[in-house]
């Protein structure tokens, strides 16, 4: 093998390029970044780096040297157009590059509102890359008044960051509950407590008509007819796999770009990791959003791309910083049956335990981080606490399994 290229410059795509190299492999990597700047962390972004905490060369994943230290060619500003997986070529921007190994880490895009909804208007607002934070924080100082739609992590995280900056947060929620497709009532209770006591007002069950203004938006009008003053739009309804390429070339698709165990698509020599690629997992395929998964799943795609037939086993886990509270997730709570809560000791303290027919699935962790740890680690194992004794704050976690 002579040559790999790797499509997408984000978590996933440099992580893919150094495994490669940490394996051994010493043919070409190409590495193909869309944006101008280097590869960069993108959770700081609805958050520290927006919040004005974080300088920008803090988000880079690596120096500006490492890439030209561990001999990748990393090409900023270069977009990929097409894929031929029979001729195993892409054509880029730059001209067209033949490869041995494609590598797929195109990533997300965020849903965006028809412009029906937008009416075209400026100020809204996306959160998924540094221009559109860079957009946001420019706009700030001159704005008053904030809604976010979408009541999801990124939607709250961006009330939170508003709301510390000065400005009157509103968050809009079309589903009846704050974070419904993602946790349970009861840490959604937690979350809207924390946000209403940070004074951000949150609106549950009510969807978003249309924004309204002239040249730039001055309001906006949900489904029930109240209007609410808004200067700063920001929209967080939930991202997409980024399958464009892929699905253009033929490539399976299948809840993301469909891969075996391994990370193999539907075509011979071409591999998807991170956010884009869905996978395998106890009989369905799953697709993952998540640094954690996308520095793991890479790692262990770039082996197989190398030959060392290594099957991918997920072990999710997430986090989410609003105010000063650190929610940290472990597992997957798809299927739960019963949610157990374990009171902390700290303020906005407690933990949240899901279980399907008896077994631990996953945990929400809100600043209790032996909880958190204690949760990882028996979902991993396959362990399961003894329910009764976990709602128990003086029970100690080491004796619960």
């Amino acid at each position: 093998m002579q040559r790999v290229v790797i499509i997408g410059a984000g978590q996933a795509g440099c992580s893919a390029a150094f495994a490669l190299r940490k394996r051994g492999f010493d043919g070409e990597i190409i590495l193909l970044g869309e944006e101008t700047d280097p590869p960069y962390q993108r959770p700081p972004l609805s958050k520290a780096y927006l919040l004005g905490d974080m300088e920008r060369a803090r988000l880079y994943l690596k120096p500006p040297g490492a890439y030209t230290d561990a001999g990748i060619d990393l090409r900023t500003g270069c977009d990929a157009i097409a894929i031929d997986a029979q001729q195993m070529r892409v054509d880029t921007a730059q001209g067209p590059l033949t490869a041995d190994a494609i590598i797929l880490a195109t990533g997300s895009k965020p849903i965006r509102l028809p412009e029906a909804v937008t009416g075209g208007l400026a100020g809204i607002h996306y959160v998924r890359d540094l221009a559109d934070i860079d957009a946001i924080r420019t706009a700030i100082p001159d704005c008053k008044n904030a809604v976010i739609i979408g009541g999801g992590y990124i939607g709250l995280e961006a009330a939170a960051v508003t709301t510390k900056i000065g400005l009157n947060a509103t968050v809009v929620e079309m589903a009846p509950r704050i974070l419904q497709r993602v946790a349970s009532r009861e840490t959604s209770d937690a979350m809207r407590a924390l946000h209403a006591h940070h004074g951000v007002t949150i609106l549950e069950n009510v969807g978003l008509a249309l924004f309204l203004g002239d040249g730039s938006v001055k309001s906006a009008v949900l489904a029930d007819g109240t209007e609410l003053p808004c200067d700063l739009a920001i929209v967080g309804v939930g991202i997409r796999p980024d399958i464009a390429l892929a699905q253009a070339a033929g490539l399976r698709i299948e809840n993301g770009i469909w891969t075996d165990a391994r990370g193999q698509t539907s075509a011979p020599g071409i591999w998807a990791v991170g956010d884009c690629a869905s996978f395998p997992h106890t009989g369905a395929p799953l697709r993952l959003e998540s640094v954690p998964h996308a520095i793991d799943h890479a790692e262990t795609v770039a082996a197989n791309v190398l030959g060392a037939r290594t099957d991918y086993t997920a072990r999710p886990w997430f986090w989410s910083d609003q105010f000063d509270v650190k929610l940290q997730i472990a597992g997957l709570n798809t299927g739960y049956d019963q949610v157990v809560t374990r009171p902390g000791g700290k303020p906005w303290s407690r933990s949240h335990w899901y279980f399907a027919a008896g077994r631990l699935v996953a945990v929400d962790a809100l600043n209790a981080p032996r909880d958190y740890m204690s949760g990882k680690r028996w979902i991993e194992a396959g362990q399961t606490p003894d329910r009764k004794r976990l709602a128990d704050p003086a029970a100690d976690l080491k004796t619960l399994v």
